[in-house]
């Protein structure tokens, strides 16, 4: 290398293109350090640190992607249950239906069974009290048709069992007569 040196030193000047020996040597030498330096210490760090970023995005994304699928579940079951709230609502609202139908035609017949009862209760009553005013009126008409006879016939008709004969074959006559009437 020596001989190099001089072969280059005395053929002139230096080339400044081509490095001296002792610079290419320690320019070797400092690569390989440095070359040793970043291969065992710098590339392990950054690959552990690309690894965790690399790892902290993919987990990430998965916890997303998770996160979504969950949510998706919890809306189609909410739309289901939402679903079957109206389904159950529908089915409510149409026994409501039925029911205040049936209690509408219980009211319907009780109202008419109560106005029959009522109309019988009337129709009874009009009877009873028919009944009682003819009673009362055969009564009164005897009465005075008994002392009306009394004043004609010029004595006395105060005999009870003739005086109800009496009336009671005059009263048959007048319906007789008023039934041959209205025929």
């Amino acid at each position: 290398m020596i001989k190099a040196a001089t072969l280059l030193a005395a053929e002139g000047p230096a080339n400044p293109l081509i490095p001296h020996p002792y610079e290419l040597v320690v320019g070797i030498f400092s690569f390989f350090v440095v070359l040793f330096v970043v291969g065992k210490l710098l590339v392990p760090r950054i690959q552990k640190t690309l690894a965790e970023r690399t790892d902290a995005i993919e987990g990430g994304i998965k916890r997303a992607e998770e996160a979504q699928a969950e949510a998706q579940a919890l809306q189609q079951q909410y739309r289901d249950q939402l679903a079957e709230a109206r389904h159950e609502a529908a089915r409510l609202r149409e026994e409501a239906r039925e029911q205040a139908a049936q209690i509408k035609a219980e009211l319907r017949e009780e109202a008419q069974a109560e106005a029959r009862r009522l109309v019988e209760a009337a129709h009874a009553q009009i009877e009873a009290d028919r009944q009682a005013a003819f009673a009362q009126l055969r009564t009164e008409i005897g009465r005075l048709s008994t002392d009306l006879a009394g004043r004609i016939v010029g004595e006395s008709l105060e005999d009870e069992v003739r005086q109800r004969r009496t009336v009671d074959r005059f009263l048959d006559e007048l319906e007789r007569s008023g039934a041959e009437a209205v025929r």
